[in-house]
């Protein structure tokens, strides 16, 4: 699949008008209404894109979900058959609370490139580039990811700093992490965020680790393949349900450990539009009355594109 300019707009525009549909409703409290507006918005301009499209991740399965769920198809129905990931809205209760970093998040590949994941939980780690591949492992320790990482580094853990969910299940990683003197950067929401820090070297993260959401480990996992990075992650089924959500969307080894080629296998686009100003991108403004400004963190893995794009639009 070529991502063309024109065809590269069309997505950034569909992030873009999602963030502002549900930017209306920050610090209103309602982060079902403002997701619902993300997801409205966002499905209304794929089915405008000159594409097969099939959404792989999505907001559930058809029964849970009216739109956006998994395997709906959108678009015209010309054009190439692609594999869409979304997260119409990352941060529900950072825009129910006004808070930073809440974004619109999309990735595109072409046909059978992107893992269907269950709506799950993913255990999940993550480092930036120019990081020797056997440096980090999900199956090591704590421990001895940050001194393998530190001996890569050539340089202390104290240096190092690790970034990820302020949970209570994380709390066995938090007591790793601060033995070692492994300075902490928590995020309360926004697992994909989260992951990016690790792949953009002025954020300073060297490490991203934690449970998180299945379906953005793999929104996560484009970013970092787009990034030069490294991200592996393995499905956590606590039942049944779980169970056959994921042996449903073809998942046969329950037990697999995936790395960024096995979650997203060739190339991808991926882009993030700020809902509420944040780290990565500013949120929506609005300008005059007259028309809104968005701004967009758009990557490419073959053409190697890194850029914030930042649009206007007529209100």
């Amino acid at each position: 699949m070529i991502f063309d300019e024109k065809f590269i707009d069309l997505f950034v525009n569909t992030t873009s008008e999602a963030a502002y549909a549900s930017s209306l409703l920050k610090g209103k409290g309602n982060k079902i209404a403002a997701d619902q507006a993300a997801v409205d918005k966002m499905r209304f301009h794929l089915n405008k894109i000159p594409m097969k499209g099939r959404i792989v991740i999505g907001e559930g399965e058809m029964d849970e979900a009216p739109m956006l769920y998994i395997g709906e198809i959108l678009g015209t129905g010309g054009g190439d058959e692609v594999d869409i990931a979304v997260d119409p809205l990352e941060g529900t209760n950072l825009t129910a609370k006004n808070l930073p970093n809440a974004l619109s998040v999309l990735a595109v590949s072409k046909k059978d490139n992107l893992l269907n994941a269950p709506d799950t939980y993913m255990d999940k780690i993550a480092v930036g580039k120019n990081v020797p591949k056997g440096v980090i492992d999900l199956d090591n320790s704590v421990k001895k990811n940050i001194l393998n990482l530190a001996d890569h580094k050539k340089t202390s853990p104290t240096k190092l700093t690790a970034c990820l969910l302020e949970r209570e299940r994380h709390n066995n990683i938090i007591a790793d992490l601060k033995a070692l003197g492994v300075k902490i950067k928590f995020i309360s929401d926004g697992d994909v965020t989260g992951a990016i820090y690790a792949g953009l070297p002025e954020f300073n993260v060297d490490i991203y680790l934690g449970i998180g959401g299945a379906p953005e480990g793999v929104l996560a996992a484009a970013a970092l393949k787009c990034l030069g990075g490294q991200f592996q992650a393995r499905l956590i089924l606590n039942n049944e349900d779980e169970i056959k959500k994921a042996k449903k969307l073809g998942i046969k080894d329950l037990n697999r450990k995936y790395d960024t080629d096995d979650l997203v296998k060739d190339d991808v686009f991926f882009c993030a539009s700020g809902v509420t100003d944040g780290d990565l991108v500013k949120g929506i403004k609005i300008l005059d009355n007259t028309y809104y400004e968005a701004q967009t963190l758009v990557l490419h893995y073959n053409s190697k594109m890194n850029k914030k794009v930042t649009n206007k639009y007529s209100l």
